[in-house]
């Protein structure tokens, strides 16, 4: 009976999770003409591929480091992240920010993949660390005419929801396929992995 609400908050994550990755990219940035700044916020994660798959990652990072990491990895990423968002709104720069990001995907991706030789001080170094960049980039693509509460507001729920969706995707994939659902988690993580280095080699 336990794991009953987990599964219904997980298909609740994916679910949101799926929705947002149809929406149009556009939607995602400044500029694009809506006045709705908590939706805005709201889809900026989800509706950038680098973004997504970092957060997801970091979420099962935290499940397969396991012991509060679950809750420690997460926040520490929520944080900075909205520290490194509020130095992009004011201006104040952050070198190489999108190679950063880039960085994030392959680290994050691996660290998934390998992370229950990973202490949690560690993984909540690696979470704290990436997320200024991602929260610089969210915070530098403000739009001037949206409120800055509501924008950061949306896209903190929707980083929180896709850790969520890797955190309890992960955790349940282990506890109901053993060894086939450990298998899938570590072939997910090096996908992300993949991904990322084939996004940072465009960069360099």
């Amino acid at each position: 009976m336990r794991s009953l609400p987990v599964a219904a908050l997980a298909v609740a994550v994916l679910t949101v999770t799926a929705l947002g990755a149809l929406a149009t990219p556009a939607l995602a940035h400044a500029g694009s003409g809506l006045v709705a700044s908590f939706a805005i916020g709201f889809l900026h994660p989800m509706t950038g591929v680098d973004h997504m798959l970092t957060m997801i990652a970091v979420g099962t990072m935290a499940a397969v480091v396991g012991g509060r990491a679950m809750w420690s990895v997460p926040c520490a990423f929520l944080a900075m992240m909205m520290l490194g968002a509020a130095a992009g709104s004011l201006g104040l720069p952050v070198p190489m920010v999108e190679l950063g990001i880039g960085a994030s995907v392959v680290v994050l991706g691996l660290a998934t993949t390998f992370g229950r030789s990973i202490p949690e001080a560690a993984a909540v170094a690696l979470a704290a660390g990436f997320a200024v960049f991602h929260g610089h980039a969210h915070g530098t693509e403000m739009a001037p005419s949206l409120s800055a509460a509501e924008y950061g507001a949306g896209f903190v729920l929707a980083t929180a929801l896709l850790h969520g969706c890797g955190l309890f995707g992960a955790r349940l994939l282990c506890q109901r396929f053993a060894t086939m659902g450990a298998n899938a988690v570590h072939l997910t993580g090096i996908t992300i992995a993949a991904f990322g280095a084939g996004m940072v080699g465009t960069m360099l």
